[in-house]
């Protein structure tokens, strides 16, 4: 046995030897510029309301929110993602306070670049769900069902609140069909071409989301199996990617991150756009909660957490722990 071809002579141990080797050999890294901060601004609160299922995560008021992105400007992090939570006696059948330009969502755009200007990409949620009594993420027919094409016309009158109060990227969230394009027909009827759309490509009608209803307050009854999309599909996935790139997306997203891993590397493979991936909140509780018991180490997790979808592929991660990791990362 050549002792060059293979062991003793292969040894790629030699390469783990050091912390300093270790980081020089790394193949992947993360930066605070692939980072992007999701936060909840909640209408007609006087102090930040704690998140229960998800510690260290609060529903901001307006300037509790201005404080974050500023927070988030310093540590280097590229983004903030907003969501609005209105006070529940605003909430209709239309979701008619996604629209209202002093809407919550929208005031809260205006605070955030009032604040920080162009020093952090202020992004928005596009989507109803937030906003209607019934807490689908669209318009409802006369069977109870999402409607596809009448919520296709509220998110373009969404579209254009949002570009209005500032945003510079909006994110279409609710997985209906046609979406990005209406989207961007809208912005452009509004001469917003500078406008980016994010588009929510892959979005998973998954379990993980389930500490995300308390953040925004969800309504929601029933499920949300009709238009988001099937955990057992990954094909699926790349005919949705086509469909958003002919339709103009400038980004595209897969979300959840963790367990599509598989889904966000094809995606990743696939385009020449940049690839987002939503870390959320089941994600994140489910560390908080097994290292607040002492079972794993927290921050070695977070990080592991964060580099294995950086590996698979993405290009920017919205994560909760956005501020909090870009501060350790920069020393």
């Amino acid at each position: 046995m050549s002792k060059y071809g293979s062991f003793p002579g292969a040894r790629p141990r030699r390469l783990r030897a050091t912390p300093v080797l270790r980081r020089m050999v790394a193949e992947t890294r993360l930066h605070p510029a692939d980072l992007i901060l999701p936060a909840f601004v909640r209408e007609g609160v006087s102090a930040p309301v704690p998140i229960g299922t998800m510690p260290g995560v609060v529903q901001h008021t307006r300037d509790s929110l201005r404080a974050a992105a500023v927070e988030a400007v310093a540590a280097g992090v590229s983004g903030i993602m907003l969501f609005g939570v209105p006070e529940e006696g605003k909430k209709d059948a239309l979701g008619t306070a996604g629209t209202d330009p002093d809407g919550i969502l929208q005031v809260a755009l205006r605070d955030v670049r009032a604040e920080v200007g162009d020093e952090l990409i202020v992004m928005s949620d596009l989507c109803l769900d937030e906003f209607t009594d019934h807490g689908h993420c669209g318009v409802l027919d006369t069977d109870g069902r999402v409607d596809n094409d009448a919520t296709l016309e509220r998110y373009a009158e969404m579209a254009q609140v949002q570009a209005d109060a500032g945003a510079h990227v909006v994110g279409p969230s609710g997985m209906m069909d046609g979406q990005i394009g209406v989207v961007r027909d809208a912005l452009d009827q509004i001469d917003r071409d500078d406008v980016a759309i994010l588009a929510y490509t892959v979005k998973y009608a998954s379990a993980f989301y389930g500490p995300f209803r308390e953040a925004v307050g969800s309504s929601l009854k029933g499920d949300r199996k009709t238009y988001q999309q099937d955990p057992a599909n990954a094909r699926e996935s790349l005919r949705e990617l086509a469909l958003d790139l002919e339709e103009g997306a400038d980004m595209v997203m897969v979300k959840p991150a963790g367990p599509y891993l598989d889904v966000l590397a094809k995606v990743a493979q696939a385009v020449e756009v940049p690839v987002a991936a939503y870390q959320i909140s089941g994600e994140y509780a489910m560390v908080e909660a097994a290292a607040e018991r002492g079972w794993i180490d927290r921050d070695r997790a977070i990080l592991e957490s964060l580099l294995g979808i950086k590996r698979a592929g993405a290009n920017m991660i919205l994560t909760y722990w956005a501020t909090e990791v870009a501060r350790g990362l920069r020393g």
